[in-house]
């Protein structure tokens, strides 16, 4: 079995949560190996793991499981806000001089094909497609040479926003339950030569609303990783998203707001493409 281009999920199946290899529309468990993707992470190289790949069959096809955040067990996501010229200028703000950092919850997150949801008490939910790196090798003070040896892969990320709520809490707008999305899968990055020359394309209800190339970012993911790594210690399983370009709903006017029945498709070349539908807030 070629494993040339592999891809690592986060799924349930029947079994509870487990971690596998996705080769072609099938999937091949590696709960075996280590409880979690972000667990396997620490012990080594995704590339250790073709090895093990090549030998074992699929388990399951891919669209009879259900896909969870690439890391659902993440320690730490940390966001980059305004990091894409033109979509500062939309929001009305200057370039930052430097990185512009928020954190997002684990559970403000779904995966692939899951639901996202609008709150109720917002109506301001607003989409932001992002690149997202995946930290596989920790470090601290990590230059900006090196720092790209220090990334296990990439996946795609929506940052869903409350924009009303950022007006007096940019942790609550960032964190209502189920409102951002992480997926499908960790490419890894062997796979991906520069990350820094991919089309990300955010869709809504198939109309294209962002369409811009990763090379416009204002700090780019070596920047990023440098500047994180000199106040924290970065740990494999880390989860940074990159910013998000211009053509968010609060940049448009009319700004067309997130409603219930929305579909969300995140697609980056290299890495696929991340779709989720919004519901409702039940209650």
């Amino acid at each position: 079995m070629s494993t040339d281009s592999l891809k690592f999920v986060s799924y349930e199946h029947t079994h509870g949560p487990a971690f596998g290899a996705v080769v072609g529309d099938e999937v091949i468990d590696l709960s075996d190996v280590g409880p979690s993707l972000r667990a396997v992470l620490a012990t080594g190289p995704l590339d250790n793991l073709k090895a093990v790949v090549a030998k074992r069959k699929p388990s399951v096809r891919l669209d009879h499981v259900v896909l969870h955040q690439v890391v659902p067990d993440a320690q730490r996501i940390i966001c980059v806000g305004k990091n894409y010229r033109d979509h500062a200028a939309e929001m009305g703000g200057g370039v930052p001089k430097d990185p512009n950092l928020f954190i997002r919850t684990p559970q403000s997150l779904v995966g692939h094909k899951q639901s996202i949801v609008c709150p109720k008490v917002s109506s301001q939910y607003d989409y932001e497609g992002e690149l997202a790196v995946i930290i596989g090798k920790g470090g601290r003070h990590i230059s900006k040479d090196k720092a790209l040896s220090h990334v296990a892969g990439y996946t795609c990320f929506m940052d869903g926003s409350l924009r009303d709520y950022q007006k007096h809490s940019f942790t609550a707008g960032k964190n209502f339950d189920s409102s951002g999305a992480c997926g499908p899968w960790l490419v890894p990055a062997t796979q991906v030569p520069n990350p820094q020359a991919l089309r990300l394309t955010t869709r809504v209800n198939g109309a294209v609303m962002q369409n811009e190339s990763t090379a416009q970012m204002i700090y780019s993911i070596t920047d990023i990783i440098a500047y994180i790594s000199a106040f924290t210690h970065l740990e494999p399983g880390d989860v940074i998203a990159t910013g998000t370009p211009a053509g968010v709903a609060a940049g448009r006017n009319p700004s067309p707001w997130l409603k219930p029945g929305d579909k969300v498709e995140v697609e980056i070349e290299k890495i696929g493409t991340l779709a989720n539908t919004v519901i409702s807030e039940a209650g």
